[in-house]
């Protein structure tokens, strides 16, 4: 069943999502005047569009796009540019949720987080990039990013940035406690109780529940808990990946390895700065976050390959997100356009000086970036551990076509595991219950292999 078959089923489901998210995500729906159809348009149709006077609104917290949009105005001096910072996480859905239930409101462009994709796209509410021939850029981006923008067929973003996951470590905290930078999850473990014992104020980590975390060490630890065939769903949170993940990392709640501080609070970044909170398992945004939000630690942290289950250097990728066009925009030669520029264009070079982990194959691969010296991690070339966690990425994960929902309702299911009234493999069990549930609501098909 394609996509568009899905398109009553799951708009209803998106209009009836509770959305939370902390990572950029944007939706839209409805019709435009130039429509959605499968008809090809020309690249002489898109230079046409950019000659004649027009407005754009693309709604994004992103705090490069502006100095983007500027660039573009300059290239194109009849098109204007407007980024509308219309909230961020449940704000911004909110009022895109409103506009596709009224039909209309939504922004010609807007930011989309990879994992939301197919929640979006399979409401027919975004514009198949294909229509533009965009598929023939895949060359231009690295093939785990570019698997991420492709849903049933369609291709509904080219990829902006890219979260390879990385253990971000306090070098300062680590030779405090003799800690080798460990390159085994049993390597970690040891030494996060190495820590504790030399000190109880200090952790190898926090976590009071992250879905978005726990997908990402499931998924490299070769899980594959949900596999989606149009409307024919199956979750299996109890599959080898998802124990192996629950194994390892229930030793570290079960012996309170973990700070109980909530992430993104002023004690969670206190932690980060003081080197009391000594690694964080990420992707590669995180550097932005860090030079950003702790930038008095300036010189103690380094970045090292996420640590492995069994030796081998599988990962995988956590965040990252681009521009979609929702299907109602009424400027969608122009919007291409923009898109493209942001993308594939001069504009990702604006948004790659901005810290911004890049997606294009060619920067990736360059010598100079691959050699450039973060004076943050102490002059370290933390590229090349980015790049080389992207290459080794696992290939066949999937995100369930309601996974913004699943993460805002994780820690109602697998929370208890973090205050040690549960266990992880069984808060797994609780988080795949619900989810079977409210997909049978939306009118999927639903199957549990570990029944």
């Amino acid at each position: 069943m394609n996509r568009w078959s899905l398109q009553r089923r799951t708009t209803a489901l998106l209009l009836g999502t509770v959305l939370t998210a902390v990572s950029l995500s944007a939706c839209g729906g409805g019709g435009s005047e130039e429509g959605s159809g499968s008809s090809a348009i020309t690249e002489e149709e898109i230079q046409a569009a950019l000659d004649k006077p027009t407005t754009l609104t693309v709604w994004s917290w992103s705090g490069s796009l502006p100095d983007v949009a500027k660039a573009f105005e300059k290239k194109y001096p009849k098109i204007r540019v407007k980024v509308e910072n219309v909230g961020t996480g449940a704000e911004q859905y909110a009022k895109l949720q409103n506009a596709i239930k009224a039909g209309k409101g939504a922004p010609d462009l807007a930011t989309v987080e990879y994992n939301a994709i197919p929640q979006y796209a399979l409401t027919g509410a975004l514009v198949d990039l294909k229509k533009f021939g965009f598929d023939s850029l895949e060359d231009r981006f690295d093939p785990a990013v570019w698997a991420n923008v492709n849903v049933d067929g369609g291709l509904f973003e080219l990829p902006l940035n890219a979260g390879p996951m990385a253990l971000f470590y306090n070098k300062k905290t680590f030779d405090k406690f003799d800690i080798e930078v460990p390159t085994t999850w049993d390597e970690y473990i040891k030494a996060a109780r190495k820590i504790q014992k030399a000190d109880p104020d200090y952790y190898i980590g926090a976590d009071t529940g992250n879905a978005g975390l726990t997908e990402s060490l499931i998924w490299a630890a070769d899980g594959r808990p949900f596999k989606v065939d149009g409307e024919r769903i199956s979750i299996d949170l109890q599959d080898a990946g998802s124990k192996k993940y629950a194994e390892m990392y229930q030793q570290l709640l079960d012996d309170k390895l973990l700070s109980s501080v909530g992430d993104w609070s002023p004690e969670w970044f206190e932690g980060l700065a003081s080197g009391r909170i000594a690694t964080l398992s990420s992707g590669a945004w995180m550097a932005g976050i860090l030079k950003g939000s702790v930038a008095k630690a300036s010189g103690d942290w380094r970045v090292a390959p996420m640590p492995s289950y069994d030796g081998e250097s599988t990962t995988s990728i956590n965040g990252g997100g681009s521009l979609a066009m929702p299907d109602q925009g009424d400027n969608q030669l122009v919007a291409a356009a923009f898109l493209r520029y942001v993308s594939a264009e001069e504009g990702a070079d604006i948004t790659q000086a901005s810290g911004s982990f890049p997606a294009r194959a060619k920067v990736l691969e360059s010598e100079k970036f691959l050699d450039a010296k973060d004076e943050y991690f102490g002059g370290q070339r933390v590229n090349r551990v980015f790049a080389e966690s992207l290459r080794n990425v696992a290939t066949g994960w999937q995100y369930l076509p309601y996974d913004v929902y699943a993460v805002s309702i994780f820690n109602d299911n697998a929370g208890k595991a973090y205050t040690g009234d549960s266990t992880i493999l069984k808060g797994l069990k609780s988080w795949e219950q619900a989810l079977v549930r409210y997909g049978e609501e939306q009118g999927f098909t639903i199957n549990q292999p570990n029944q």
